[in-house]
């Protein structure tokens, strides 16, 4: 759990206002609703929602027996909103935060600050003083981003940050490799690790499995989620799975849909509007997982895929905002995991618990002897294109009971989990949720029509 002494923790935590906001659970238990209208994690993330599939799968590839698969999952959703929070709090100072994997599953938050610590502890997790802050560390992959666009490099197909090690990670095939794009991009070498790799990255598509679509005359992926944007109906998947203008059909040769925008290399993202005959629904691959929303888990935490060719397979989180070199280009901002995946899953749904995690982008290895896999973010996703994530709180065309509109909620805070319906004054502006999200900073309501709506 995240500490035993959570609740007597957050409970001073916001009395004395250092860190917290809104709606954070002293638990993993579930709690009534807030009546600011923030919702806590595990009211966003109910562990009763997990469908057998998922659960069997986080059993056999983590070792885990289904209490502690359900405790784990509880366990994740807490720390992912607590991670949120204390990022907005802790600021400019902050490097990173992870959940140790264990039954334990402590968070652990990174800060450049020693005097965070105090605050941070009194926040619910373990607190951690590093050299470098996550925004120096990230500046420094967004420079080898764009010197990767204009160098090779094969012989260095990955880098990330890794906040475990508070370092710019890169794996080469060669440590000269490495060091030749760091040179290119101006890096500092003490920001920077190189490991020696023998992974060779590419996309996963083109093969068969259940709920899968087919592109045009023939190749196949699987979808990712369903999604709205407005009152049309359809799904965000990969982009390297079709372009804009591209045709599908459905498993059962059904005409679907058409690829409505998609990017890759680059990032690796797309969306599909289909036709009256699909209805968009908040389920994983026609299972009993619900989407509830898409609250980002934390570096450590078990995460599942579900996929037209392996079906449901499980891993942890390794690392946020990698970058990945396949033969087509370059793809940044992925995340990293230790769930394997083969041809065919590719632009399938990843999920931790009921929060939706991203879509299916490539990697390494194989479900037999076990790999690497990348996923596209879905949020990203989603505000690109303005989507609205199909979960169990929204329709089509309504994304959620308003609620009271006689209680403006408080003011939009960064960090916050907000549900569907619920409304925050920003601006001195009243603003509607319609869709179940943690708050960043940049995703203010005015800034966000995909996620808020004035009233």
């Amino acid at each position: 759990m995240l500490h035993r002494q959570f609740r007597a923790a957050c409970a001073a935590a916001t009395a004395t206002g250092a860190l917290l906001v809104a709606g954070l659970s002293g638990s993993a238990s579930a709690l009534p609703p807030s009546s600011s209208g923030a919702a806590t994690a595990a009211e966003t993330l109910r562990t009763d929602a997990a469908p057998p599939g998922l659960l069997a799968a986080l059993q056999r590839d983590l070792g885990l027996d289904r209490r502690q698969a359900e405790a784990r999952l509880a366990h994740e959703a807490e720390a992912g909103a607590v991670t949120g929070r204390l990022r907005a709090a802790v600021g400019a100072h902050y490097a990173g935060a992870w959940v140790s994997g264990t039954l334990s599953d402590t968070l652990t938050v990174a800060t450049t600050d020693p005097a965070d610590v105090r605050a941070i502890r009194a926040g619910g997790a373990d607190a951690v003083v590093v050299d470098h802050s996550l925004s120096a560390l990230d500046a420094a992959k967004a420079r080898l981003d764009r010197a990767a666009a204009r160098h090779g490099t094969t012989a260095a197909p990955v880098w990330y940050v890794d906040v475990r090690t508070n370092t710019l990670t890169v794996e080469a095939i060669s440590a000269e490799s490495a060091r030749s794009l760091l040179r290119a991009a101006h890096v500092d070498t003490s920001l920077t690790r190189i490991v020696r790799t023998t992974e060779r990255p590419r996309p996963l598509y083109d093969l068969r499995g259940g709920d899968a679509y087919y592109i045009g005359s023939g190749s196949r992926c699987s979808i990712g989620f369903p999604v709205t944007r407005g009152t049309q109906q359809g799904f965000a998947t990969a982009g390297h799975c079709g372009r804009a203008g591209s045709t599908t059909t459905g498993s059962n040769r059904v005409a679907q849909g058409t690829f409505q925008a998609s990017v890759f290399p680059g990032n690796d993202m797309a969306w599909v509007a289909t036709n009256a005959n699909w209805t968009a629904t908040p389920y994983v691959n026609g299972s009993s997982a619900q989407v509830a929303g898409s609250t980002q888990a934390a570096v450590g935490s078990s995460v599942c895929r579900s996929g037209s060719t392996t079906g449901w397979h499980c891993g942890t989180v390794q690392q946020l905002n990698s970058s990945v070199t396949y033969q087509e280009g370059t793809v940044a901002g992925v995340t990293r995991t230790s769930v394997c995946a083969e041809p065919g899953d590719s632009g399938g749904s990843f999920i931790s618990g009921s929060q939706a995690q991203g879509v299916t982008s490539g990697g390494s290895g194989n479900c037999t002897s076990g790999g690497t896999t990348y996923f596209q973010p879905i949020n990203p996703i989603l505000q690109n294109y303005g989507l609205t994530l199909k979960t169990t709180t929204s329709g089509p065309s309504d994304p959620g009971d308003p609620g009271d509109p006689g209680d403006p909620g408080g003011t939009w805070a960064a960090g916050t989990v907000y549900q569907a319906g619920a409304t925050v004054t920003y601006g001195g502006a009243t603003y509607r949720c319609l869709q179940t999200h943690q708050a960043q900073p940049g995703w203010e309501p005015p800034n966000t029509p995909a996620l808020w709506q004035r009233t």
